[in-house]
């Protein structure tokens, strides 16, 4: 994401000239891990992956995504013909059987391609259009697909009616991902984490579908369903904790967060729940805060109003000033996992880490370090007077069935 971020950056000085992503993923290799096992498929990916590198120049840059899904950057590109020229090298490359640990096996590889400049592409949206297309291919059976804007508005409307059917079917599940105190290993909330359960793709996350959600005018709908199933939700688990409730944080979009009757919504949905404010809290990202909400704190001061609890999420990432988060009516701060990565080894991370966490502590504010996975890193943030945690290290987000399993143990 980085060098393509610096790829389009590039386009703006030399006209003309465009950046060129193809996003491929590999037909036929959920069979081979299911039948050969995990491991011949990881050595394929690798075999695979040595097999793509032959296919590129110098310049460009091969990346695996994810899974069995490999992305390429193409710099410096002027027509479109440039990039499929790659993608028939990448195709004629593939058919030719792979040995693996003495099997013979075959894969292929259904391949989206397309182009942009910064004028009129970001990353996140330059590779959406290449997925795109690289699913058009799929179900064309093709080798590549370039992507056009009328597939993406084919997309979007079919996306859009599944969107629609899956509000009517209460599709969408909610999963919570533990938020525990660093000193005593007790779980002290949840954050609540909306997933849809697609009938054919299975569980997607939000960056599947959310972009769309937006675009539509369903975050609406779908936001306020959310709300009124962690409300029920809540109530459902034991709560021996008077002095201490056990809190489900929500993140809004911005989308929602420029509405101003976003308070007033959260108001109607407690009372008709008849959960108490104090067990719910909404999380603000850094970003949204700037872009949204900075000098209009009045949805925020309204939410505290009700009794509902307010964090910043995500925070160090967004640049925002330390006289804007003065005037933020928070109780917690949330350092982003970009910075708990590093920490202990990275000299930097480390130092941002503990000036978040007194910055914090001098405003009165509740610290919770997102994205922990290791036990020396809980335990130097505990050291460092870091009061909560969440991440792999504790709990993967949780179907709301396991959670009170989970805080028995």
């Amino acid at each position: 994401m980085d060098r393509l971020r610096h790829a389009l950056e590039r386009t703006r000085r030399t006209r003309g000239r465009k950046a060129a992503v193809l996003f491929m993923d590999l037909d036929g290799f959920k069979i081979i891990n299911d039948s050969l096992g995990h491991e011949v498929g990881d050595v394929l990916l690798a075999v695979v992956a040595q097999r793509l590198g032959r296919c590129l120049r110098s310049e460009d840059t091969l990346a695996r995504f994810g899974g069995d899904e490999f992305v390429v950057l193409l710099e410096d590109v002027e027509e479109p013909d440039e990039a499929v020229r790659v993608a028939g090298r990448v195709t004629d490359e593939l058919r030719r059987p792979f040995v693996v640990e003495g099997r013979q096996v075959f894969v292929t590889a259904s391949i989206g391609i397309a182009m942009g400049d910064a004028r009129t592409k970001t990353p996140a949206s330059l590779l959406r259009d290449a997925d795109t297309a690289m699913y058009r291919a799929k179900d064309e059976h093709t080798d590549y697909k370039v992507f056009d804007l009328a597939m993406y508005e084919r997309v979007l409307d079919r996306l859009e009616n599944d969107l629609r059917r899956a509000i009517e079917r209460d599709e969408f599940v909610i999963h919570y991902e533990p938020i525990v105190d660093l000193k005593t290993g007790v779980a002290r909330g949840m954050e609540a984490l909306v997933r849809w359960e697609h009938p054919d793709r299975g569980l997607l996350n939000p960056s599947e579908f959310m972009p769309v959600v937006e675009e539509s005018g369903l975050i609406f709908t779908v936001g306020e369903g959310v709300l009124e199933k962690v409300c029920r939700q809540v109530q459902l688990w034991p709560q021996d904790r008077s002095t201490s409730p056990l809190v489900v944080s929500l993140s809004p979009s911005a989308v929602q967060l420029r509405r101003s009757d976003l308070a007033r919504t959260v108001a109607q949905t407690l009372r008709k729940t008849g959960l108490d404010a104090r067990f719910l809290s909404v999380g603000v990202t850094e970003t949204a805060y700037i872009r949204v909400l900075e000098r209009k704190t009045a949805t925020l001061d309204r939410l505290k109003k009700l009794g509902v609890g307010i964090s910043i999420d995500d925070f160090g990432v967004g640049y925002s000033s330390l006289s804007s988060l003065k005037r933020v009516p928070a109780d917690v701060i949330k350092i982003d996992r970009s910075f708990v990565k590093g920490l202990g080894e990275d000299v930097e991370d480390t130092a941002i880490v503990r000036m978040i966490i007194d910055l914090a502590h001098t405003l009165g504010m509740k610290v919770v370090a997102e994205g922990v996975e290791g036990w020396a890193q809980a335990a130097l943030l505990s050291k460092m007077g870091c009061d909560l945690g969440q991440g792999y290290h504790f709990a993967r987000p949780l179907p709301p069935e396991e959670v009170p399993g989970f805080l028995a143990r």
